[in-house]
């Protein structure tokens, strides 16, 4: 019996060493390589190709093929999420692209081995790993890659084991596809999360292509009651038909606002919206001095008093905010807040002449301030500007009871150095007055775009504590690199260990986010005419604090 088991322990001894161990087949069989791509797994689609495999292969006449391709998933993984794993191989660099299924698994475990035969040539050969999500899929789940076996023809074996930085895999929803609806393209993400859960998700629908204003868009309207893993249909809630006897492509409103007065249970969001100008100007010059909708861009809402079920009609606030010298007053996009005073607060902008360049090379210089109510919504008031040639612009309040106004600045379309990054502001008066934040222009990097800020109080180390967070795309130069950052010192600091890369391909790179639960941020991005929703579990955000 003592001989047996040894005998035993030596043979699994060898079988364990000769996993990345050639045979004595003339075929030389490279280490293999992976990379996997920062996107979502969407239940949306049928395939979602999201890790390549690759290896290099030098050998004589005979013939060598892959037999199989063993993934091993962490514990932690979210396996039961998946509906099916294929790998496809897609031919021999260089070499005639192909796409040949070497198998497909339906049901995919913690260790999940695709096998068939497919014939190798001498090169660097490639796979492509396919995933198929469930509907039902954890959207906060995540799949964590930790080691890859092939196994070959010739009983050689090689694997990536420990992969470096465990590859991650999330789950998301294509919440607006493009061409759903009759919409060619959807955009302008708002996202707020009303007392009773329900999220609440607002947008264009720009009906004939992506264009901005002046075009055929309305405000569109998500709804869902579960966390973001269902949504009910889409709603339109701002239409201005063919006012004034003219089209709908003279009628357009759009870049929609949200907010939740979380005081009286209300929903409000504002929008954009001019009557009669031409199709071939964009809104954002062909707005002039003025307060008609047939003169100026006009500062419109519509409210919400059952959780986002029915919206009333829309109420012009114009006359309420607007200098009619300036050319444009329009709101964030994206959302406002309500202060814990009970305040309630648009991000905003406006274009004037006070003789300050304009760097889109107009006469009226661009400014982000903020429009806010402190009745509720019966009544609405402005800032001032917070810095000249800045836009698209997010609010928080901080722990101190003073607003934080982050914002694109127009600065950043030619200055791409190291200061290149959102401008950030301090009020304490309600806007008008305000100072320059340090962390302006320097922390958070932008390739000129829209961004998302909000705060909100986390459990971090056992204590509750105001944390921030922020998302845009973390690119100097490309909006690409879709990432959610976390500061534990309300904006001082950004750390690299509190981040998390979402969506790294180009897309047009406007984002929201919310709060959907005390454990979970939801944000609402754009890719390419579509929008995406996914979830994150703040204690992965925060580094386990």
């Amino acid at each position: 019996m003592r001989f047996l088991l040894i005998f035993v322990a030596i043979a699994l001894m060898a079988a364990r060493c000769e996993r990345n161990r050639d045979t004595d087949s003339d075929w030389k069989i490279g280490d293999p390589e992976i990379s996997v791509q920062r996107e979502p797994l969407f239940p949306e689609r049928e395939e979602n190709e999201l890790v390549t495999l690759w290896f290099s292969a030098e050998g004589s006449d005979d013939p060598l093929s892959l037999e199989s391709i063993e993934l091993r998933f962490s514990d932690n993984s979210a396996v039961e999420s998946l509906a099916a794993i294929s790998a496809w191989y897609t031919g021999v660099v260089p070499g005639v692209p192909q796409r040949t299924l070497l198998a497909t698994l339906e049901t995919p475990g913690k260790k999940s081995i695709l096998k068939g035969n497919i014939g190798l040539g001498s090169g660097k050969n490639y796979f492509v790993i396919s995933f198929n999500a469930r509907g039902d899929a954890d959207l906060a789940g995540t799949l964590e890659v930790e080691s890859v076996t092939l196994t070959f023809s010739d009983n050689a074996i090689r694997e990536i084991a420990s992969i470096p930085g465990g590859p991650v895999i999330r789950f998301g929803k294509i919440l607006r596809a493009a061409g759903q609806d009759g919409a060619d393209t959807y955009r302008i993400p708002g996202l707020v999360t009303t007392n009773s859960g329900t999220l609440i998700a607002v947008y264009d629908n720009r009906y004939n292509n992506s264009k901005d204003l002046q075009e055929d868009i309305d405000i569109g309207m998500s709804r869902s009651t579960d966390g973001g893993q269902s949504w009910e249909p889409m709603k339109v809630i701002i239409d201005l038909g063919e006012y004034g006897g003219l089209s709908e492509q003279l009628n357009g409103a759009g870049d929609p606002c949200v907010l939740y007065d979380r005081v009286n249970g209300t929903l409000w969001v504002a929008a954009l919206w001019m009557s009669g100008s031409a199709p071939d100007k964009m809104l954002w010059w062909a707005s002039q001095p003025g307060m008609t909708p047939q003169e100026t861009g006009q500062f419109i809402l519509v409210k919400s008093t059952d959780d986002g079920v029915t919206w009333s009609e829309p109420v012009n606030i114009t006359e309420q905010i607007k200098d009619p010298s300036w050319q444009l007053l329009l709101q964030g996009p994206g959302r406002g807040i309500t202060m814990s005073d009970g305040t309630l607060v648009f991000p905003a902008q406006f274009k004037a002449d006070i003789g300050v360049k304009a760097l889109d090379g107009g006469q009226y210089t661009c400014h982000s301030t903020i429009v806010y109510s402190r009745d509720g919504g019966e009544t609405w008031s402005i800032g001032t500007g917070a810095k000249s040639n800045t836009t698209e612009s997010q609010v928080a309040e901080l722990s101190d009871g003073s607003l934080m106004l982050n914002m694109r600045d127009d600065r950043n379309r030619t200055d791409k150095t190291e200061t290149n990054g959102r401008a950030v502001a301090i009020t304490n008066d309600m806007g008008a007055t305000w100072t320059v934040h340090p962390s302006s222009n320097s922390l958070l990097p932008e390739p000129n775009c829209m961004a998302s800020l909000i705060a909100a109080e986390v459990n971090v180390d056992g204590q509750m504590k105001r944390v921030l967070f922020f998302s845009n795309p973390d690119n100097k130069s490309e909006r690409t690199n879709m990432t959610v950052k976390a500061s534990l010192d309300e904006g001082a600091t950004w750390p690299e260990e509190h981040q998390i890369e979402l969506f790294s391909p180009a897309g047009y790179g406007y984002s929201c986010l919310t709060m959907v639960d005390d454990s979970h941020i939801g944000i609402l991005y754009e890719g390419v005419k579509e929008l995406y929703f996914q979830k994150i579990k703040v204690a992965e955000l925060l580094a386990n604090k």
